[in-house]
């Protein structure tokens, strides 16, 4: 390893280093930045602050509705566009990239101007149809590389020995595409998860994760922000973890 790697990888590593470090941090107050001894007390009290409970509560629930939606819908975007040529195929990839490609600021503004000219109040749902406006990109994209090296000829060698259209893909298509399907869910929750930008333009009265803490920091940030922020951190950690694994198997 590299001394260029190790700069890098501390530098990526040394935020949320310091984050998980002041989760322990036995402070009486919200400035938070001076180290005062070990404590687990954060941990203890977790949920004390009821609205924080409640904006990491929305942040998670819309998380993983955006995932399964995303999932759902951008999955066959992927599939056929890795297994099949058809008319406007590169438009539809150019879209792709294209809602990938744009500023945060133009999707929420975009979004914010279409849900103010159909007359819907903004709130939890309005949070949920942006998520997974700007989502479904990065699944359709993930399930298209993977399908890029599945072979064609095992499905057709398993309907040469007598499997249906549906029994053929669910039997050797699909297991293949589950480590790239899941991929692109983890990936849909992590982004609906910390997204700010998006949020705060179709938010309402909602209030998620990010918003809370944003507005927090004018005052101050209680301890049990980097508590929540470490146990995401950790569990997305054990999940990818867990993913990688599956795959390798898999693979074997």
């Amino acid at each position: 390893m590299t001394l260029y790697t190790v700069l890098v990888l501390a530098w990526l590593l040394l935020p949320i280093a310091v984050m998980v470090l002041f989760g322990f941090n036995d402070t009486g107050s919200k400035v938070n930045f001076t180290w005062q001894g070990f404590t687990l007390n954060w941990y203890r009290h977790l949920f004390a602050i009821p609205n924080l409970t409640s904006a990491l509560v929305n942040s998670l629930t819309i998380a993983l509705v955006v995932a399964v939606v995303a999932t759902l819908l951008g999955t066959p975007i992927g599939l056929a566009l890795g297994r099949h040529r058809f008319r406007g195929r590169g438009s539809v990839d150019l879209l792709m990239f294209a809602a990938i490609a744009a500023p945060e600021i133009a999707l929420g503004a975009a979004l914010l101007s279409l849900f103010i000219v159909l007359g819907v109040p903004r709130g939890y749902w309005t949070i949920v149809i942006a998520h997974v406006a700007f989502c479904i990109p990065y699944v359709a994209i993930t399930v298209r590389a993977r399908m890029a090296g599945h072979d064609p000829t095992l499905e057709e060698a398993a309907r040469d020995l007598g499997a249906g259209p549906w029994t053929a893909f669910r039997l050797v298509t699909l297991p293949m595409l589950l480590p790239g399907v899941a991929s692109g869910a983890l990936l849909c929750f992590a982004l609906s998860v910390d997204d700010y930008v998006i949020t705060s333009f179709n938010a309402g009265r909602t209030v998620t994760f990010p918003l809370w803490v944003y507005s927090a920091s004018r005052t101050g940030v209680p301890p049990q922000v980097n508590v929540m922020g470490t146990l995401i951190f950790v569990g997305g950690l054990i999940i990818a973890g867990a993913n990688v694994l599956f795959s390798r198997r898999r693979a074997a």
